[in-house]
């Protein structure tokens, strides 16, 4: 068997990422990564939040934080095309170096501009409890209905399908007897907070790299860059 090459993916050398945040409700990963900012354990600028729908209170965050909004709602457009030449015209003048979904409920279209330049973060061990409809306490709610032991979270770099992509990190969570949705969310929310920023800066630290499908982690920045 061939072992397949390592290839790395090339971040920004160090500098401080542009980041463009796509969100579609409450905003509480927008503002662990706002916190984490203003506290400087994470070196990145959030150039833009884009939500996918009016009423969205991550939107309120943003503004709170002087960032500047851009609402693309994903009812007033006929299929996930449309919406996606919409949110891209949003995008392309500003020329982000990392979308990061942050609960974000719709199909994110990368039309090769964005290859490994989009990350995502799903309240599960992925590819369980993942997919289309799979979100929020819906994820939860699945995951105490199966009566598995453990669940977690997952972060990835995202592709064209719903919660897929090469993974970055995993990480469990236990299942208590006693879990409610409600508290099992709380438990795998703090992982999300620890793991999500840890991502972005290994990202453009550029420590990330793959063999074959697998992400691995380096414990420097490279000289062999992905094309």
């Amino acid at each position: 068997m061939t072992i397949p090459s390592l290839v790395t993916i090339p971040g920004t050398g160090g500098q401080a990422p542009r980041l463009a945040v796509l969100l579609s409700g409450g905003g509480s990963t927008l503002q662990n990564l706002i916190d984490q900012i203003q506290r400087g354990d994470l070196h990145a600028h959030i150039e833009v939040v884009v939500a996918s729908r009016r009423d969205a209170f991550g939107l309120v965050r943003a503004q709170r934080a002087g960032i500047r909004c851009h609402v693309v709602p994903r009812r007033e457009f006929s299929s996930v095309e449309a919406f996606n030449d919409a949110l891209h015209a949003v995008l392309e003048p500003l020329d982000v170096d990392l979308v990061v979904l942050a609960g974000f409920l719709s199909k994110f279209q990368l039309r090769g501009r964005y290859q490994y330049r989009v990350l995502n973060v799903h309240p599960a061990l992925i590819p369980a409890f993942s997919g289309q409809g799979f979100y929020g306490l819906h994820v939860h709610r699945a995951v105490l209905d199966a009566g598995v032991k453990v669940t977690g979270c997952t972060v990835h770099f995202a592709d064209d399908e719903y919660d897929h992509g090469p993974i970055i990190f995993q990480e469990c969570v236990p299942v208590l007897d006693d879990d409610t949705p409600e508290t099992l969310a709380l438990r795998v929310q703090a992982v999300e907070r620890r793991l999500y920023p840890a991502a972005i800066r290994l990202w453009a630290q550029g420590r990330l790299a793959l063999r074959g499908q697998r992400v691995v982690i380096l414990p420097s920045a490279p000289s062999r860059s992905l094309t």
